[in-house]
């Protein structure tokens, strides 16, 4: 797929400011600034990602709130239900406010609904169940923020309610819970908008304890990076810090699902928490319950750890073979159908598809089309759909503009889910298009590849990228950063390693460095010796067997 190549405007008197006032080498002021980092509070906050830089969380509203309930429900035996959500932020989140109130003496059970049972988020049917447990309090964990009518349930049956969530409140109205704590509330001032659920516990318990555990922090870098919020302000700090939490963790179930997924002992990055430690924790709550993925994660026993780990693994196989199932079936039917495959916003349903695989299926869709896409099964007359979107086309938005014929949706920009009646199906298939219409322009529909620097290769030696792995760790928001050359010379035949990887030599003329293009091999063709191409290309440290030098990681190429 044609891309097109997007180099970030460059600011030169604020990286110059940036630059000399910290001691920063340009482009590193400049990667800053392309980050929106521009004032120096900021990047000194983002290079040193120091643990104390982290807000006062009382300016969360409602913190105080929250902290007062459950300190009298310390002082008066109360037993506490922690209701979590089925996805990696809602089981670590569960398990992080579960070790916190146990660290204070608290009564505690757990409550993770079944996917395919009991739905997203906090149900009606939920007040009963806890009044049958003799609950005082429900703490909700990635989700409820639009939960009115369990809510209501809930005060009712006299059981008070604290609402930890991060997804977007509909409208300015709010459940009428004890405390609501979610920054996105319009009323809200506190300083840093993109905390995941398992970032805003982490700030409940520094709230209660005057400061974060350090060794807690293996659970918060894993819901925060597996939820793919941005990796910037105090994501990026909590995560930063919280990755050598994950490698050394004195969890037993964290250390049977690292030796499970075979990478006990590696540097922790945040590629191995999205597609090896995430999607194994994530395929309990697809195929299962997602209880055994907080059962492991609260394991105190290796034995029931490395059980528990197995069955995640034992899961996740048979995730892997059902979405690939899935996904053959919704892209034949997306081919075989031209009034599917044309249209902006691409819909699928069918009778009987896995819901646990539907967002995965989506993305793969997005990946391929490159258009936003809602995947939707159905089962006794209702779908239940999960939807993926691109850049420039905020989903809950568009969702917000079909209510009519939705039953219930929620999410974010980029993912979110939904239920509907299948005789509504085409209904919203032909309004969320109509939305694309009015909001979407064709350049939308062009994939793009952001560029941070067209320079030289001789600008790239060792000190310059090891400064800019210190920029690590990369992900949503903060992106590896991305260069581009032009012209530079094929110095070498390519060579195919492995499984769709090349390799070839380039040279600028005062600069020949080796090029690695992981799953890149449809690209062989355009890279012939002697030929020159354009480059764009992210940058590592090769250290293989020899001293470090420079790397560059293959992103696209134009002849």
């Amino acid at each position: 797929m044609t891309r097109q190549w997007l180099i970030k405007p460059h600011d030169p008197n604020l990286q110059k400011h940036i630059s000399d006032t910290l001691g920063l080498h340009p482009v590193i002021a400049q990667l800053l600034i392309n980050r929106k980092i521009t004032s120096l509070d900021q990047a000194r906050m983002f290079m040193s990602a120091d643990i104390s830089s982290l807000y006062n969380p009382f300016l969360l509203t409602d913190m105080d709130k929250a902290v007062e309930r459950i300190e009298a429900a310390r002082m008066n035996g109360d037993k506490v239900l922690i209701y979590g959500d089925y996805d990696v932020d809602g089981v670590t989140s569960s398990a992080l406010l579960r070790r916190l109130l146990n660290q204070l003496q608290i009564n505690t059970i757990n409550y993770i609904p079944h996917r395919m049972e009991d739905g997203y988020g906090l149900n009606d049917d939920i007040a009963k169940l806890a009044k049958d447990q003799d609950i005082n309090l429900l703490i909700s964990v990635d989700c409820g923020i639009n939960a009115f009518s369990p809510v209501d349930a809930l005060n009712k049956a006299g059981i008070d309610v604290i609402i930890i969530d991060h997804h977007e409140p509909e409208g300015l109205k709010l459940p009428n819970a004890r405390a609501v704590i979610n920054p996105k509330r319009h009323d809200c001032l506190y300083p840093f908008k993109s905390l995941s659920a398992v970032g805003l516990v982490a700030k409940l318990m520094q709230a209660m304890l005057g400061s974060i555990p350090m060794e807690e922090l293996d659970l918060v870098a894993l819901g925060t990076v597996a939820d793919v919020v941005p990796l910037s302000g105090e994501n990026r700090i909590l995560v930063k810090n919280g990755m050598p939490y994950i490698e050394r963790s004195s969890k037993p179930g964290i250390k049977a699902l690292l030796d499970v997924a075979k990478i006990a002992g590696k540097k922790m990055k945040p590629h191995y928490i999205g597609f090896m430690l995430g999607p194994r924790l994530n395929a309990a709550g697809r195929m299962d319950r997602a209880s055994i993925s907080l059962d492991l994660l609260l394991s105190e026993n290796q034995t029931d750890a490395y059980a528990l780990a197995h069955s995640l693994e034992a899961h996740n196989q048979t995730r892997q073979k059902m979405q690939g199932e899935v996904i053959t079936e919704a892209l034949l039917m997306i081919e075989s159908n031209e009034g599917i495959k044309n249209q902006d916003i691409i819909v699928v349903h069918k009778e009987g598809w896995h819901k646990g695989v539907l967002g995965i299926v989506a993305s793969r869709i997005v990946d391929k089309y490159y258009r936003p896409t809602v995947v939707i099964s159905v089962e006794g007359g209702i779908g239940t759909g999960s939807a993926r979107s691109i850049e420039g086309f905020h989903l809950h938005e568009a969702l917000s503009s079909c209510a009519g014929v939705l039953d219930n949706y929620g999410g974010h920009k980029r993912a979110a889910g939904l239920r509907l009646k299948h005789d509504n199906i085409e209904n919203f298939r032909l309004a969320i298009n109509d939305f694309a219409k009015q909001n979407m322009t064709r350049e939308n529909f062009i994939p793009t590849l952001e560029i941070d620097y067209d320079m030289p290769l001789s600008m790239l030696d060792v000190s310059l990228v090891n400064f800019i792995c210190a920029m690590e760790p990369h992900g949503e928001g903060n992106p590896a950063p991305v260069f581009c050359t032009r012209q530079v010379v094929v110095k070498s035949a390519v060579n195919v390693l492995g499984k769709d990887t090349i390799k070839f030599w380039v040279s600028d003329g005062a600069c020949t460095l080796s090029v690695v293009g992981f799953g890149m091999a449809s690209m062989k063709d355009m890279v012939q010796l002697g030929k020159k191409i354009d480059l764009a290309y992210s940058v590592a440290i090769d250290d293989w067997n020899k001293p470090d030098t420079v790397q560059l990681i293959l992103k696209d190429i134009k002849s």
